[in-house]
């Protein structure tokens, strides 16, 4: 990223203020009428119903149309209505595009205005609650609770802020010379961690300054500047303290994990979910099983990024990702794992999140319903949001989709979302054109 990427999104910032009034505020009755509502996706679809939205949640659903005279209503009779999306693996604060250098032009400011129009395509695109495990700084926090206070719109973010990490491991940073590294990436800063007393000092921290869980790198990663391959990182120790710690003051540990070795460590250490899971083998499969461990297979990790553009370490780890991807979806559906929908935007491009559908599909397979359930059902599931996510029912957030189809018989239809709903605001609403 670049400066003038704050400048680039200028025009993006009256489109998200003025997104409210287009569906009125949350406090006006919204009424929907839906062609067909996959309410609880996995399960039938309901017929044409009518949906009240009140006080930004969902207050009635009624079978057929069901007029309510001085409400705002919205004609979705052609359309599925759908409950919003859920990325569980974003990372706001970057993009494909971003430099390793980008940390001596960028101030904060700039940071967070980019990750403020990172999170307009990522809601724009249908997906209404995000966790993101990994912004530097604490952009991301503002963003969050500027979000959640209604000073801007975006979607629901949870979020872990700088994930953990061995000193000069993936998540610390790399690659620049030692006094540009020491003046930029200053050791506290990039949440590196030595031993078990210290790695739980940084949970401690994190949770202090408002994380809603831990994100820790518990491998080498895939994008980091070095030829060290993606085994294991954190000790077996300092995962056990994180684990501990982290559980013992109420937040879930995410665990980026790419090799055999250090999946399986992060497993028996109780992590709640492991994120990507490339060389995933059958052994660590049947204890997450077991376990009950959610993966969160990020498929659409490299789109994107262009071999050419990375340097020859990263280029030969890309090339041996892309060798065995889909390994890790194939294994959870065979084992009957928990997996949450979560693609790493960030890594690859925001706002096309709804690639992975088709990904998991095509290499589970998983069936349509399987992998809508993913993002919706099962992701609120993670976050520990199943009151108020994941389904439409009455009483949960009125955040819902409309989708000109069956996405049970076409998932691709969610890369194109023509209504997007958020807390019974509309973000996006296209018109169905007329015959």
């Amino acid at each position: 990223m670049m400066r003038l990427s704050a400048l680039l999104i200028g025009g993006s910032l009256s489109g998200m203020a003025l997104a409210a009034p287009v569906g009125g505020g949350a406090e006006e009755d919204l009424v929907i009428h839906a062609g067909a509502i996959v309410a609880i996706p996995g399960e039938i679809q309901r017929g044409p119903s009518t949906i009240v939205v009140r006080g930004g949640r969902i207050a009635e659903i009624e079978s057929g149309y069901v007029e309510r005279p001085g409400a705002k209503l919205i004609d979705l009779k052609g359309r599925t209505l759908l409950p919003g999306l859920i990325d569980t693996h974003v990372h706001f604060s970057f993009s494909p595009e971003t430099k390793l250098w980008s940390g001596a032009i960028d101030t904060a400011e700039d940071v967070a205005l980019f990750a403020f129009s990172n999170a307009k395509k990522t809601l724009e695109a249908g997906f209404t609650t995000v966790r993101d495990v990994g912004s530097d700084g604490y952009s991301i926090h503002a963003l969050r609770d500027a979000v959640n206070e209604g000073v801007v719109i975006g979607p629901r973010i949870f979020l872990s802020g700088t994930s953990l990490s061995i000193v000069g491991g993936h998540g610390d940073m790399s690659g620049l010379n030692r006094k540009a590294t020491e003046a930029l990436y200053p050791y506290d800063f990039t949440g590196a961690c030595t031993g078990a007393v210290e790695c739980a000092l940084r949970v401690r921290e994190a949770a202090k300054y408002g994380a809603d869980l831990i994100k820790i790198t518990s491998t080498g990663g895939i994008m980091s500047q070095q030829a060290r391959g993606l085994g294991q990182h954190l000790s077996d120790e300092e995962l056990t303290s994180i684990v501990t710690t982290a559980h013992g003051l109420g937040l879930k540990v995410a665990a980026h994990a790419h090799g055999e070795g250090g999946v399986a460590a992060s497993v028996r250490a109780g992590v709640d979910s492991i994120e990507h899971g490339t060389y995933l083998d059958e052994d660590t499969a049947r204890l997450m099983a077991k376990r009950g461990t959610w993966l969160v297979p990020t498929l659409g990790l490299l789109d994107g990024r262009k071999d050419a553009d990375a340097s020859p370490a990263v280029q030969a780890k890309m090339a041996e990702a892309r060798r065995v991807a889909g390994r890790n979806i194939r294994l959870a559906v065979q084992y009957k794992l928990n997996v949450a929908f979560g693609t790493d935007a960030g890594v690859s491009p925001h706002g096309q999140n709804a690639r992975q559908f088709r990904l998991m599909v095509e290499q589970g397979p998983m069936t349509p319903a399987a992998a809508l359930r993913s993002a919706t059902v099962d992701a609120a599931a993670l976050l520990g949001q199943s009151d108020n996510l994941g389904t439409i029912e009455v009483g949960k957030y009125a955040d819902m989709i409309a989708v000109a189809g069956d996405p049970y018989r076409d998932i691709t239809l969610l890369e194109h979302v023509p209504t997007v709903i958020k807390d019974g605001r509309i973000i996006v609403h296209d018109q169905p054109s007329a015959p």
